[in-house]
């Protein structure tokens, strides 16, 4: 046993120095954790048969007692008479109470609890656990998810066997609650406090939350929302589980007080308010922000890809103008969109130059960063959830040959590129709209490399997803799903140098599976020969 503790101390700093927190946002982290709790399980079992075996040896010691303590008690002058049973009477007083004292007072979880001592300074906290209830709202919302679909492990792409692990308990969805709560997110409070409520009323136990506490928490998210009809409505319910609730007999005055207020008000304006109303619905329907088109198209809505322009899309075998590499051996190059041209080049990278570079990531992926606009600074960003680690050519040969390999194919210089990210995606792991290059209001996006504007986009997916996860465009409508081993690549600027604003890109929250991709950002220096710029500033 002390043996196994060593084993767990050598474990967790190992796993520790290639670990920090923030688990949630890389699915590659967390299968770490899905092995430690394998291992804190066994030994949770260690712990079980110890005290087990404890419990057993007093359990016959207490059943031999029993029926020797029986049989003297009917006579015991004529019991103690035989000299033998005096002299154990005295033993066993003396010597064996002493021994048996010892043995209940022996604690066989010492190293059980060490092992767990040691693991929880390691484990996920609070913000872990926060963050990912709100990456599975931001599913629910991106996807339309309903909660109870969700609660029952029902999602899109999943199977039956898999949903059977995969549900949630009224504790689980009152947690959920809980943490919308906290953010002042009164719309989730509501969708998943209803949810708990729903399950309770279905008869399912809970060991932390009662009907009431659930619609003390319902009552005051739809009043938050405006709705106080329903409000009262709740209100009323939990005064008839829990009539002395202090807090909703006041609410109940409260909200009367307000609803009668509100229909005199509705009676004078109520004409008016409708017209209002109607304007603003109008006004929002057509209305659609780029959030809601980056929603839509990762649902696969809203792709602007007319028949006409999908017959212009061809398969092709593709040499790079009878490039040496490729003479014999051309590549399979898809066009994926027309304008700006998006390629996909399939079964470009093997599967195990894949593995080995997703080896060579993982104990050193850190929560992925972008570039505050305001301090020129790397920060993390609720809108980007993954891990990233990046990856130079000298450090393995794989990587050096992923490098020719993208200098081969594009016709690319990659030595004044960027060393090659790879990034892993957690739970409901995104990255919201963005742009790969440096705009005009962020002059220094790049200026400490020297190498000028990223002048085109290399991204490699090493695992197919399966939902969600898609690369969108948001500008043009355009959406590309991952499917292992291939690349997608297309230009950020102009043959003239300027931005292609329809390059504006997201990759969609991983709703189902595990996603790894990598990426390689090319610069304009070295591209001088390779990509001549126009005679015409436009093009």
């Amino acid at each position: 046993m002390m043996a196994l503790c060593g084993w767990w101390l050598i474990h967790f700093l190992v796993f520790t120095s290639c670990s920090a927190h923030d688990f949630f946002t890389s699915i590659g982290h967390m299968t770490d954790l899905l092995f430690t709790e394998k291992d804190l399980v066994t030994s949770l079992k260690d712990y079980i048969r110890a005290e087990e075996s404890k419990l057993e040896q007093i359990k016959k010691w207490a059943d031999k007692l029993d029926v020797l303590s029986a049989a003297a008690t009917q006579d015991p002058e004529g019991f103690l008479g035989h000299p033998v049973n005096a002299f154990k009477l005295m033993k066993r007083l003396n010597t064996e109470w002493g021994e048996l004292e010892s043995l209940v007072l022996t604690d066989v979880s010492d190293v059980f609890i060490s092992n767990l001592t040691i693991q929880r300074q390691y484990f996920p906290n609070d913000d872990d656990q926060t963050g990912a209830a709100k990456a599975l709202m931001r599913l629910q919302d991106t996807y339309q998810l309903d909660t109870n679909a969700i609660s029952t492990g029902e999602l899109p792409g999943s199977s039956s066997t898999s949903s059977a692990w995969s549900t949630l308990t009224v504790d689980d969805c009152y947690d959920l609650g809980k943490v919308a709560y906290s953010e002042a997110d009164y719309y989730h409070t509501e969708l998943w406090m209803a949810q708990a409520l729903r399950q309770l009323d279905q008869g399912e136990p809970s060991r932390a939350v009662d009907a009431a506490t659930v619609l003390d928490y319902l009552s005051y998210s739809v009043y938050q929302q405006g709705e106080l009809e329903r409000a009262l409505e709740f209100t009323k319910r939990l005064l008839d589980l829990d009539p002395t609730h202090q807090r909703a007999n006041g609410n109940l005055k409260y909200f009367e007080y307000q609803l009668a207020k509100q229909k005199k008000v509705e009676k004078v304006e109520e004409k008016e308010e409708e017209t209002k109303v109607r304007q603003r619905r109008e006004s929002k329907d057509d209305y659609l922000t780029e959030r809601k088109k980056y929603e839509q198209l990762c649902r696969g809505q809203g792709i602007k890809l007319t028949p006409r322009r999908q017959s212009r899309l061809f398969c092709r075998y593709y040499d790079n103008n009878r490039h040496p590499r490729y003479v014999i051996g051309p590549v399979k190059q898809e066009d994926e969109w027309d304008s700006p041209h998006i390629v996909r080049y399939h079964n470009i990278v093997s599967e195990k130059d894949m593995e080995k570079v997703k080896e060579l990531a993982k104990p050193r992926l850190r929560r992925a960063t972008v570039h505050d606009p305001q301090t020129g600074k790397l920060t993390t960003a609720h809108y980007r959830v993954s891990k990233s680690a990046w990856l130079g050519a000298y450090e393995h040969p794989v990587v050096d040959k992923i490098n020719q390999l993208i200098e081969d194919v594009t016709g690319l210089n990659v030595k004044t590129a960027e060393d090659l990210q790879v990034a892993n995606y957690g739970l409901g792991g995104q990255y919201e709209p963005h742009f790969d290059f440096g705009r005009k209001d962020e002059p220094d996006a790049f200026e400490e490399l020297g190498t000028g504007n990223r002048i085109a986009t290399w991204l490699l997916y090493m695992t197919d997803v399966q939902a969600g996860g898609a690369t969108v465009f948001t500008d043009i409508g355009a959406a590309v799903k991952p499917k292992k081993g291939t690349a997608v690549f297309w230009y950020n600027l102009y043959p003239s140098g300027e931005g292609d604003y329809r390059t504006r890109h997201a990759a969609c929250p991983v709703l189902l599976g595990n996603k790894w991709v990598s990426n390689k950002w090319i610069h304009e220096r070295g591209q001088e020969f390779r990509r001549r710029c126009g005679l015409n500033e436009t093009d």
